[in-house]
């Protein structure tokens, strides 16, 4: 290294000025390929890197089942696909269905008898004809029946027929032995978990569906790092541009990676992300004095501590920092500088190597 530095040194020929600047000329400067860039007052800093996994919101997942047992006719929508409210989704031949229905009519038949023998009996009682046992009698069959008839419709209801539907079973007596199943909310087919012609049974699981906005950022951070972590913290995906917010801090520390895990919340690009997707997440932090983020490179170190070389009208000087956090491909540091500064980015090396020949 000093065999490469010293023709640059040659060639810089420097001295540390009054003030303590080390003089370049611009010839010398693009010899060297001294690059800067401007150093950025802020508030918000974002800490390090951090592995998160995307998941969907418990409330937002859900499993499409059998109502009944019967036969996959045919499958409308596969893994992947977007669904809208009371869309089709599956069609499924039940012989159950048809027992259920012809039981529902029965009943109905029954019912709508027991209702009218329990009016008359009413009528007939009011008017000292028939005696209250009678009365009783009828009045149990009627409410006896009425429990039945809205079990069954209850069940009718769950594998898919609505109030219309029932409304022309009662009217035509025409019994269908097709269930259709249709899409609960708008979302999107995550998993198909059955295929057309295979047999099921009721409550069976045939789709796993979600709603992809918002999701979850689940984080593991380590013990050590939590720190000021809290509710409303920011967090952000800085290679998506993707932001959320923490909305729960776990309180058990898990065993595998002694991590806490963190929940954020995505307000921000939820669109740009996939359930089961991992990232790389920053927690950004806002403090109450300005601090300034600057490149990595920018950073030299001599004798434990860090400096940066700010630009000035001849050349450059040293100016120590305080390193307060890591962000990356960037630092947060702590310095007394002017808002407006610029800041050496490559030929850092050089510069160095001549400073401290002109501080030696």
């Amino acid at each position: 290294m000093k065999i490469f530095l010293l023709p640059l040194l040659l060639l810089v020929a420097v001295n540390a000025n009054a003030s303590g600047t080390v003089v370049f000329t611009e010839a010398q400067r693009q010899a060297l390929q001294i690059k800067t860039a401007a150093i950025i007052p802020t508030t918000r800093n974002l800490g390090g890197l951090l592995p998160a996994k995307v998941a969907v919101p418990n409330s937002q997942l859900q499993v499409v089942t059998a109502p009944q047992q019967g036969l996959v006719e045919v499958l409308l929508l596969a893994e992947g696909e977007s669904i809208m409210a009371d869309q089709p989704m599956v069609r499924i031949q039940s012989p159950r269905l048809l027992e259920l229905q012809s039981e529902y009519l029965e009943v109905h038949t029954r019912y709508q008898l027991a209702a009218s023998n329990y009016q008359r009996d009413r009528k007939l009682n009011k008017e000292g004809i028939i005696a209250e046992r009678r009365l009783l009698e009828s009045k149990a069959d009627y409410q006896e029946l009425g429990t039945s008839l809205a079990r069954l419709r209850r069940i009718l209801e769950l594998a898919g027929m609505d109030e219309d539907a029932l409304a022309t079973l009662e009217s035509s007596r025409d019994l269908n032995s097709m269930l259709e199943i249709r899409a609960p909310f708008d979302g999107v087919i995550l998993e198909q978990l059955v295929e057309a012609g295979s047999r099921v049974e009721a409550a069976d699981p045939i789709y796993r569906i979600a709603s992809l906005d918002p999701l979850w950022m689940e984080v593991h951070v380590p013990l050590e790092q939590l720190g000021d972590t809290h509710i409303g913290q920011e967090v952000e995906i800085p290679e998506l541009g993707v932001f959320g917010r923490i909305i729960t801090i776990g309180h058990m520390v898990h065993g595998a990676d002694q991590g806490v895990l963190i929940r954020a919340e995505v307000h921000e690009g939820s669109e740009k992300l996939r359930p089961g997707q991992f990232v790389q997440v920053q927690f950004a932090v806002t403090t109450s004095d300005i601090r300034f983020r600057v490149a990595r490179s920018a950073i030299i170190y001599s004798k434990g501590n860090s400096f940066i070389f700010v630009e000035q009208a001849d050349g450059f000087a040293a100016h120590r920092v305080t390193v307060t956090d890591d962000e990356g491909s960037t630092l947060i540091i702590q310095a007394d500088l002017p808002a407006d500064a610029q800041a050496a980015i490559s030929g850092t090396v050089a510069i160095k190597a001549a400073w401290l020949e002109g501080v030696n």
